[in-house]
């Protein structure tokens, strides 16, 4: 093993109270102390470590526990160095972080406070928590080192990255989406995106008490998803779009077969009846390349009752209308989109990425007739997530999609604290996809669309 990838192991657990106690030079000096402290032992126990290391064989990480230990005693004992039990822990995890996790991140990982990690090189290391961006004390020792991590990363997933092909989309084993690109794209150095998950999804409960929606677009959107309405989550990057993809699958009944189809599976659904399909990029010599759109349309051979395609962003897109448009009712998808309306136009401009010679007018009407419903989520200048509008498609009127809004989100500012202040509403008008869901066997009572403070307004709109 060429130990040269292994570095700086960024001792970031020193708490405030260390801190005072300190003076600056004397934390930067204890801090690389022990940095070269964990890279002596970890020299040493790599050398004693079995050629196969099993991250979940509890028994073998003991043992090298034990042995890092042992060799930590040893090198103060003959440095005739103090070192406190604390900082000997902090050593021992470290040295366990480049073995069993990812080294200078691992830390990272497993804090459930943060939402993102953001490696733009070496000694770049950021994180969002609570949707703001932070910048970490923690490093790398040089470019060789952030790659070996991409390496562990990457290798169990039978990806690559190299010069021929400098990016790529891969997933954690719990689940985290990672993106990493590297030279010569990426100009200061390889750079890894990693988008953690819960270990336990968000339920709608969760979203309520975050703000993100209240509860009577909560029972609307549970009844619209039983009642197999075709919805699509619109909103920009980081806003929030597959958490929400997750909460509204698990309304989905236990009794149909679900299809998921994504880049890097992400979607956590919690029923038994589910197929996950991945796509693959193409291999060294160029070849085996499966694309969305290759697994949308295999997908309509697999007998699904319901699609959810995690994101439709090329020729996909004609094919998900398609299979809404043929049975396949209640199929959910995500867009990266600002508004209901720009998703409309991202959706043509995609089906004409398909290569199938349509007119504009034909286009228009593929959407208008296989999509009922769209979600549009923002991130909010304080990092909250919320879904601002829910919009119906009601028709093509001349060469134009007509939408009309079911809620919105109305902004009143913000509170002493920074946070958004503002309120879900309901505009006051009843969708007119309710035959539909009653259809289904659901009933969506006319009283969670009334606006509050008009107990006397008509719920029905002409033209409806």
């Amino acid at each position: 093993m060429n130990l040269g990838t292994y570095g700086n192991f960024s001792f970031s657990g020193i708490t405030n109270a260390e801190e005072k106690e300190e003076s600056q030079s004397g934390l930067v000096k204890r801090r690389h102390d022990l940095d070269e402290l964990a890279y002596e032992v970890l020299q040493i126990v790599i050398d004693q470590l079995p050629p196969t290391k099993e991250a979940d064989d509890i028994s073998e990480q003991k043992k090298t526990q034990e042995k890092i230990n042992d060799i930590i005693s040893n090198i103060i004992f003959e440095q005739k160095r103090h070192l406190s039990y604390a900082d000997k822990q902090k050593v021992n995890q470290s040295v366990m972080n480049e073995v069993y996790q990812f080294g200078p991140i691992s830390d990272l990982l497993n804090d459930d406070t943060i939402t993102e990690i953001m490696v733009n090189g070496p000694l770049d290391i950021f994180v969002e928590r609570k949707g703001k961006i932070i910048k970490t004390e923690n490093e790398f020792r040089n470019d060789k080192h952030v790659m070996h991590i991409i390496d562990k990363i990457i290798s169990p997933l039978g990806r690559r990255v190299d010069e021929s092909s400098p990016l790529v989309d891969a997933r954690l084993p719990d689940g985290s989406r990672v993106n990493i690109i590297i030279p010569p794209l990426a100009v200061k150095g390889p750079s890894i995106t990693i988008r953690k998950f819960s270990k336990d999804p968000l339920t709608t409960n969760d979203l309520i008490t975050f703000g993100a929606l209240n509860g009577d677009i909560a029972e609307f959107l549970r009844l619209c998803v039983k009642g197999r309405i075709n919805v699509l989550v619109s909103g920009g990057t980081g806003s929030g779009k597959t958490t929400l993809l997750n909460v509204l699958s698990s309304y989905i009944p236990e009794d149909e077969r679900i299809v998921t189809i994504e880049d890097a599976a992400e979607v956590q659904l919690q029923q038994a009846h589910v197929v996950t399909l991945e796509s693959r990029p193409a291999n060294i010599e160029g070849n085996g390349r499966i694309t969305i759109r290759d697994l949308v349309v295999n997908s309509l051979r697999m007998r699904p009752d319901r699609i959810i395609v995690g994101e439709v962003r090329g020729g996909e897109a004609l094919d998900m209308l398609q299979a809404m448009n043929t049975g396949h009712d209640g199929s959910l998808t995500t867009i990266h989109a600002n508004s209901p309306r720009d998703s409309l136009s991202r959706l043509e401009t995609m089906v004409m990425m398909s290569g199938v010679e349509l007119p504009s007018r034909a286009i228009r009407e593929q959407v208008a007739s296989a999509i009922d419903l769209i979600i549009q989520v923002e991130r909010m200048v304080d990092g909250s997530r919320k879904v601002t509008k829910i919009s119906e498609i009601i028709g093509l009127e001349g060469e134009v999609v007509t939408l009309q809004d079911i809620f919105l989100f109305h902004q009143m500012g913000f509170d002493e604290h920074g946070n958004v202040k503002g309120k879900h509403k309901a505009t006051g008008i009843m969708p007119g996809f309710m035959e539909k869901i009653k259809a289904h066997g659901e009933n969506i009572p006319p009283s969670l669309f009334k606006p509050v403070g008009t107990p006397n307004m008509d719920p029905f709109r002409k033209g409806l």
